[in-house]
């Protein structure tokens, strides 16, 4: 018996393939950046499919803010560490 339902992985490889047009009139270097999207959304697809939301655009989008997030508070925590480090030596 074959499967009804797209798993998440297909929906979002179909998501990605419509916005194909938007990508190729983004410059080189935002066209890496909308690929890296792509590719957090990727790395939380199990978490998603988990989710079994009726749009695929909404567990994409939270997956791809949570990694970002993810980076913000990396660079806040280098940041912090900078400026101890600053302050230590003043």
């Amino acid at each position: 018996m074959g499967r009804t339902n797209l798993t998440y992985r297909d929906a979002l490889r179909v998501m990605e393939s419509r916005w194909d047009d938007y990508r190729r009139a983004l410059r080189h270097t935002d066209q890496e950046v909308f690929d890296r999207l792509f590719e957090y959304a990727r790395a939380h697809a199990d978490a998603s499919g988990l989710q079994n939301h009726q749009f695929v655009e909404v567990p994409a989008l939270v997956s791809m803010l949570l990694e970002q997030q993810k980076q913000i508070d990396d660079l806040e925590d280098r940041l912090d560490h900078v400026e101890d480090d600053l302050n230590d030596r003043g």
